[in-house]
């Protein structure tokens, strides 16, 4: 496999056709997620694929790890598709994936891509041979594999060989820089092997996912120089909360900014009963960040400061972006264009009038002492003055939007 420019990596990547998506080959990089349903309960599971693909998730994965699970994944995918859910469903397996997909095809068929962790396919020789089994059921089924190396998971006789090798030749190299390089060694040895069992290239997507931002940039560096498949990018166990997306970010946005990556999953540890849809509106907003993807309209507010002692802008703020994500899987159906949109909540008058006037439609709310109204401006020119309680503000620059929105972007053909 031939080495090449990382910035030139995003237009030049092999291509890979996941159902209707296209990964790589300078298509735009696709978002996706992973339920944390039962597999088995082929209902809620359904359920969950559905609400993360209406959250922006264009491809979506579950776990199938034991006999029910694929047996239930047939189900979901039917269930899916009379929901007009069009997300490809990909098959997470490990251990026992060449068992569960040889013996349950309809499982095999439904699924739109199968995952597999070259070290949880087992050991020695049945490693090899229970890894091109998977393979085989791929070329099969015409179905797309990921080769999905983990640092949690990684083969350990290739770790003690290259630790060994180390020693021996007085190498003088770190734990993790052995580690690091047996990730990269293990998706390009587990590449080779894939294509040796019948898959083609533009089968075959590869990621290499560990838990250290440092180590993941280094890692992705080095295995977008040897190879020209698609690479699917994120932090294995990115954590909870503000650590889960500051560290998912410091890692992705290097890589991402330096044309390196094609699918993107920002892996956060939800809170017990939190919603697993945060982790697609984080990879959204990653991409739209850097400019890369436009998803849905971007709310602009303040920080708030000794200015804004109210909490109305924050509560105006906050309720405006839940209103814009609760609406864009219709206006997505409905308009062309609406993600583009710019929208500005802001707390007082010495930033407020002036990122309204920016944004397609912003509110300046008053600060401490200040009159208590809230200019409204539109593309630029002040439209209206709103006053009143934060329900009947809330309500009534809802309505702006709305009207916006009917007003300025085209209807979808299909819409």
């Amino acid at each position: 496999m031939g080495s090449m420019p990382l910035a030139a990596r995003l237009h030049s990547t092999a291509g890979v056709r996941v159902g209707r998506v296209q990964v790589g080959g300078g298509a735009p990089i696709v978002v996706q997620s992973m339920t944390m349903t039962d597999t088995a309960d082929a209902v809620a599971t359904a359920r969950q694929c559905i609400e993360l693909a209406e959250a922006g998730s264009e491809m979506v994965r579950v776990t199938v790890n034991v006999p029910e699970a694929a047996a239930a994944v047939p189900e979901i995918k039917q269930r899916m598709l009379d929901a007009g859910c069009t997300a490809p469903l990909i098959g997470d397996f490990h251990y026992n994936g060449h068992q569960l997909l040889t013996r349950f095809p309809a499982c095999a068929e439904a699924l739109d891509k199968y995952r597999i962790n070259p070290g949880n396919v087992g050991t020695g020789s049945r490693r090899d041979e229970q890894f091109a089994t998977i393979c085989r059921v791929a070329v099969d089924h015409g179905r797309p594999v990921r080769i999905g190396v983990n640092g949690g998971s990684l083969n350990q006789e290739l770790v003690v060989q290259k630790m060994q090798e180390n020693t021996d030749r007085n190498l003088g190299r770190s734990s993790a820089e052995i580690l690091n390089e047996c990730m990269v060694l293990s998706a390009v040895d587990s590449t080779a092997l894939a294509l040796d069992a019948g898959l083609r290239r533009d089968q075959i997507i590869i990621s290499c996912k560990v838990s250290r931002p440092a180590d993941l940039i280094a890692i992705y560096r080095d295995l977008a120089r040897r190879t020209e498949q698609p690479l699917h990018l994120g932090l294995t166990e990115a954590g909870m909360g503000t650590k889960g997306l500051v560290w998912s970010a410091a890692a992705m946005a290097v890589l991402l900014n330096e044309g390196i990556g094609d699918t993107i999953r920002v892996s956060l540890t939800p809170r017990p009963g939190g919603d697993r849809r945060e982790e697609v509106h984080a990879a959204c907003e990653l991409l739209q960040a850097l400019g890369l993807r436009m998803f849905a309209p971007s709310v602009t507010a303040c920080p708030g400061c000794g200015r804004t002692t109210s909490s109305t802008f924050q509560e105006l703020a906050e309720r405006t972006q839940e209103y814009i994500r609760e609406q864009m899987p219709d206006w997505k159906r409905r308009y062309e264009g609406v993600e583009t949109l710019t929208l500005a909540v802001m707390g007082c008058v010495v930033n407020g009038p002036g990122e309204s006037k920016a944004a397609n439609i912003g509110i300046s709310l008053p600060g401490t002492g200040e009159a208590p109204h809230c200019p409204v401006y539109i593309d630029g020119e002040h439209a209206t003055t709103l006053k009143g309680s934060y329900d009947e503000l809330s309500r009534r620059f809802r309505a702006l939007v709305d009207s916006y929105v009917a007003s300025h972007y085209p209807p979808r053909a299909n819409g």
